[in-house]
């Protein structure tokens, strides 16, 4: 857990004058929600492992954290590249800071956040930990590519600007242009997780 929101928390803390600046909506401190979209997962993984003392369901634990570690760091970081994010889905130019948009600092930065957790489950024990590793990039590129087609997109018509809050941060209300009402930033993220439980369970059983 300490490998997730220890260097997590620290990328967090990046340039934060720039990222509240951003309108994805995504800046700011963490809320309860998020936490829990990025914990809840892992935290019932390892309820599970202490309960049938399961490696598989070990490593399920350690795929959700890496992709929660690799999502946090490619946002974090990722929002403060100088090249322009693209959609992963469309490859054209984003607004900084919306989900689904991508960067090679962004990806890189996915990558180091997945193999911290990978290395600090390793130190425990895990091995092969590559398998951890790929869980988490697969749960981020789950979480960008929901973020690019499915997940809920909003246009303040004031800013003429698309966001992912109601109301915008300039105050009008937003209407939605893409995906379900329901699939937001937290649910996404909370897939994501799953997505990279599910992984490195699939991934362990099969070696």
């Amino acid at each position: 857990m300490l490998s997730f929101f220890i260097p997590s928390t620290l990328v967090s803390q990046l340039d934060r004058p720039r990222k509240r600046a951003l309108d994805g909506g995504k800046q700011g401190p963490r809320t309860g929600a998020q936490v829990a979209a990025n914990g809840a997962v892992a935290t019932l993984c390892a309820l599970l492992a202490a309960a049938d003392r399961s490696e598989r369901t070990s490593f399920a634990f350690a795929g959700a954290l890496a992709a929660a570690s690799a999502d946090t760091w490619g946002t974090e970081i990722g929002t403060l590249s100088k090249a322009p994010p693209r959609s992963i889905v469309s490859l054209r130019i984003v607004e900084p800071g919306m989900s689904g948009g991508v960067t090679a600092l962004g990806t890189l930065a996915e990558a180091a956040g997945a193999v911290i957790v990978a290395l600090t489950a390793r130190a425990f024990g895990m091995r092969p930990c590559r398998i951890v590793a790929t869980a988490g990039l697969c749960g981020a590129f789950l979480d960008s590519f929901l973020g690019a087609t499915l997940q809920s997109l909003r246009h303040c018509d004031r800013c003429n600007v698309h966001c992912e809050t109601n109301p915008h941060r300039c105050g009008t209300p937003t209407r939605e242009v893409r995906g379900a009402t329901w699939l937001q930033n937290d649910a996404v993220n909370a897939l994501a997780t799953l997505f990279g439980a599910l992984v490195a369970y699939a991934l362990r059983s099969a070696i």
